[in-house]
Parts: structure tokens; C-alpha cells; sequence
């Protein structure tokens, strides 16, 4: 018989993630797949995007606001620029508040 592991893609954690917000189950699961410091590294993830977005502070300013490395601020600046100007907006409507 051959064995592999349940989730093998992303996209199939991302479906995972979608079932339990369904049923009201996210913070149960995410708690569970999550240590304190990675939920954490999210938190300041998800802020880094939101400044990144605002697009009022230098990445020196976030740095500091946040209490996180410039670097992590790069990869954040990075990772945006890829991403198309629609799914920028789309961002901004669902991190924004």
C-alpha cells in the first residue's frame, strides 16, 4: 500500500483554511497549526502589508512602528510589486479597515 501525506499542495491548505472558516473552525485550526511566535510573525506580516499599502511611512518608519527588521519589511515590498494592481486593491479592501 502506498502512503503519502493527506496535504501534499498549498492550494489544498488554502481549501483546508476555506472549510474551517465555513464552519466556524479557523481559530481552532489556525491555533493548532500555529505556535505563539508564528501567530505572531503573521500578525506582523499582515501589519507590514497594511503600511506597505497605506503607503505613508518609509520601510525605516514600519521597521520601527512595528519592531520588525527592515529586510522583513523588503520581502513584504517585494512580494507586493509582484503581485497584479487588482489584486493590490483587493488586498487593501480586505486588510483595511
Amino acid at each position: 500500500m502506498l502512503m503519502k501525506a493527506e496535504y501534499q499542495e498549498w492550494q489544498e491548505v488554502i481549501e483546508l483554511i476555506q472549510r474551517s472558516a465555513e464552519t466556524g473552525q479557523q481559530e481552532a485550526l489556525l491555533t493548532m497549526l500555529l505556535t505563539p511566535d508564528e501567530r505572531e510573525s503573521v500578525i506582523a506580516r499582515v501589519n507590514i502589508l497594511c503600511e506597505l499599502l497605506k503607503g505613508e511611512l518609509s520601510q525605516r518608519q514600519i521597521s520601527q512602528l512595528l519592531g520588525v527588521g527592515v529586510a522583513t519589511i523588503t520581502r513584504g515590498s517585494a512580494e507586493l510589486k509582484r503581485q497584479e494592481q487588482e489584486q493590490k486593491e483587493q488586498l487593501m479592501s480586505l486588510l483595511l479597515k
